[in-house]
């Protein structure tokens, strides 16, 4: 079946599943869920074609990236540098590298090797309007395992749930002509992104890891270094809003109002989700991993899922993700391990079944607690086991994801390494 019809029944399949369940929802909440859905994306072709393995390398001034790494360590501030870029081939002069991430980067040293970084790399920050296939901007993301299959299966998993996900390739990365390491390469939240994945005008905001969702009274001012906003033009006041409502309405207040602020079906089915790929480090995990997409037209928000490379029951502490069994691959060296600052240490590496995910979120916290959406999210749950897993789905994308690495990345990560953690997964798909 071709993937974008799949995807498209994936959003229609929860709508009549709740008919089916007998919940019912008003007019108002059918037209700010129908007005917060994602739209039907294509597979990636280009840079973002995920039946190669692509090819980057950086050549930056080894001074300017220890400089870069002191001041991160003093101030946590990431700061840009000049690098060429060179994307299967293409060279890009004068394009802008900086460190990406939060827990990822908690580790990180002066005799940390650049290409062990998590990197956002973004072609047009020094030179207007560069870009690879239309692309200006890409993340190089970290993982504790050796593959990053856990976080390659979840997004295309999570793109097949009908929810906004990211595209994502393996690539060849190395800096300076050193060794080049298998890292997995997404594209960043950007307007371009933004674009892609939605019908209307709105603005995006990020949740910094570091903060929470509470409310800080009316002036934006106060939101700055808990929420970043990401596209647009520089408007809080939707966010504002949205916490306020939140934290401060009454419980009957709250069930009335919500589905005219919150595309609630679809932010049941992102719950499911992070419950059926078994990722704790999701909006409510120690992370504070997601977005926020503001609809212009209708007014109303939708959840948008970011971080997955805890997916499959990974952890942080342990060096990857694991099957039943709790056999984990070990970890490559110079991976991080640390949590944000600030956060717990002694944080669950596992979610036990229908317990607490790690980190209160008001959102989950309220929303999990009316009945009725509640019952949403373990229906959604009982439809993407079926969709995702029982169909056989998951093993294809996971398939065609250890096709590609053992066919391609031979000279990067072993067969039997690939083979060790792809086994990891199917065990968490056949339950």
């Amino acid at each position: 079946m071709n993937p974008r019809v799949r995807r498209r029944l994936a959003v229609t399949t929860i709508a009549a599943s709740l008919a089916l369940g007998g919940c019912a929802f008003d007019d108002t909440e059918e037209r700010a869920a129908a007005a917060t859905a994602t739209r039907d994306v294509a597979d990636g072709t280009g840079v973002w074609d995920a039946t190669q393995l692509h090819e980057i390398e950086v050549e930056v001034d080894e001074d300017a990236v220890a400089a870069m790494i002191d001041t991160y360590q003093e101030t946590d501030e990431k700061e840009w540098l000049e690098a060429t870029v060179t994307i299967d081939g293409e060279a890009f002069d004068r394009a802008g590298i900086r460190l990406k991430g939060n827990s990822s980067l908690r580790s990180v040293t002066d005799d940390s090797e650049a290409g062990d970084l998590p990197w956002l790399v973004r072609l047009d920050e020094f030179v207007d309007d560069q870009s690879v296939d239309g692309w200006s901007e890409l993340i190089v993301r970290s993982n504790s395992s050796a593959t990053a299959l856990n976080e390659a299966v979840a997004l295309d998993l999570l793109a097949e749930a009908g929810l906004a996900s990211e595209h994502a390739v393996a690539s060849s990365f190395s800096v300076n002509g050193r060794d080049a390491r298998l890292r997995l390469v997404v594209q960043n939240l950007d307007e371009k992104w933004e674009a892609e994945n939605f019908t209307n005008d709105g603005l995006l905001y990020k949740s910094e890891a570091e903060g929470d969702w509470s409310w800080r009274g009316d002036d934006p001012d106060a939101y700055t270094d808990v929420f970043d906003q990401e596209t647009g033009d520089e408007d809080l006041t939707p966010l504002v809003d949205l916490l306020d409502f939140l934290n401060n309405s009454s419980d009957e207040d709250f069930a009335a109002g919500l589905p005219e602020r919150l595309d609630v079906q679809a932010f049941a089915r992102y719950l499911a989700f992070e419950e059926v790929v078994d990722n704790f480090d999701d909006i409510d995990g120690p992370g504070n991993n997601s977005y926020l997409r503001w609809d212009a037209e209708s007014g109303a928000f939708t959840v948008v899922a970011w971080d997955h490379n805890l997916a499959f029951g990974g952890s942080p502490g342990d060096g990857g993700f694991s099957g039943q069994d709790g056999e984990r691959p070990e970890r490559p060296e110079g991976m991080p391990t640390d949590l944000p600052s600030g956060m717990p240490t002694d944080l669950p590496t596992d979610r036990p079944e229908g317990g607490p995910r790690g980190r209160e979120n008001v959102l989950v916290e309220r929303f999990t607690a009316v009945d009725e959406w509640a019952d949403l999210v373990e229906q959604a749950k009982t439809d993407l086991t079926e969709e995702l897993y029982a169909s056989g789905y998951a093993e294809e994308v996971l398939d065609r994801w250890v096709e590609v690495l053992t066919e391609q990345a031979g000279d990067l990560v072993d067969a039997d390494t690939v083979q060790q953690e792809a086994d990891a997964i199917r065990e968490k798909v056949a339950g």
